[in-house]
């Protein structure tokens, strides 16, 4: 008989709910939610027991983070040497390349990364073996509410509030535009984790008054070929800075890592 995988979720926001839900529910065979760590009293509305990150590295084989790059920065390397696995929802933090290194030099604990809200990154990781892709954009357009920062001037705030239609908000790599939208760029950091170079990925971030869906362009060419992959989701109601699917993506890989046959992988 295959022991069941004990889960430790850190956060139990939009992305924690949904997830922890699910494994109270046993709806992911081969894992279930052990504990919850959140910085809030959580009281009866935990499902769970809520315990210090100490006391889940303790009881858990897999700590799933869905609270921040702040989590993993602080956390990551911890969890992994303490020899529990990580599976990490905020790819974002991974722009910090010392950080990305030490995570992936860390251990004995495995750290594993799940592709959110876009499609496409294990075609993306595959290509990248045949050689170098010549150019890689991604363009994400969102309402210009989930897109607001405390570093905008006036000026930037203005345009987006009164917007009628598409403004650029920031253009830059994957390595500095994930930084400037902690809670709205992950895609960005995992097209670049994907492509194995944070400077080789162009991003556009565009604030749309009529996005009722949040957009993903990824395009990608090289010598061997040309790809395009296009993705428009609901956002989440709860946190309109992300999108609906991405508790889903978490939970796919959650079962790929309890060991559920007939994944794509």
């Amino acid at each position: 008989m295959t022991a069941t995988l004990k889960v430790g979720l850190v956060g139990w926001g939009a992305i924690g709910r949904v997830v922890g839900t699910a494994l109270v529910e046993h709806r992911i065979p081969g894992a279930e939610l052990t504990c919850i760590v959140d910085n809030r009293p959580l009281g009866e509305a935990a499902p769970a027991p809520q315990v210090s990150f100490d006391e889940a590295l303790e009881r858990c084989e897999l700590i799933v983070e869905a609270a921040g790059q702040g989590v993993v920065r602080e956390w990551g390397e911890r969890v992994l040497t303490s020899g529990t696995d990580l599976l990490i929802a905020s790819t974002g933090a991974l722009t910090d390349e010392e950080l990305s290194k030490r995570l992936l030099a860390a251990g004995p604990g495995r750290v594993y990364f799940t592709g959110g809200a876009v499609g496409g990154l294990d075609l993306l990781q595959a290509v990248r073996s045949l050689g170098p892709l010549d150019e890689v954009r991604l363009t994400t357009t969102k309402l210009p509410g989930t897109l607001e920062q405390p570093w905008m001037d006036a000026e930037l705030l203005s345009r987006m509030r009164t917007a009628t239609g598409p403004v650029e908000v920031l253009s830059g790599t994957a390595r500095d535009v994930p930084v400037k939208f902690p809670k709205s760029t992950n895609v960005a950091a995992s097209v670049a984790l994907a492509v194995g170079d944070l400077d080789a990925v162009r991003v556009q971030v565009v604030a749309d008054p009529g996005a009722h869906h949040t957009r993903h362009v990824v395009e990608a060419s090289g010598a061997h070929g040309s790809y395009r992959f296009e993705v428009a989701h609901l956002p989440d109601p709860g946190n309109p800075a992300t999108s609906q699917v991405v508790p889903y993506a978490v939970l796919r890989s959650l079962a790929a890592l309890a060991g559920r046959t007939g994944q794509i992988l």
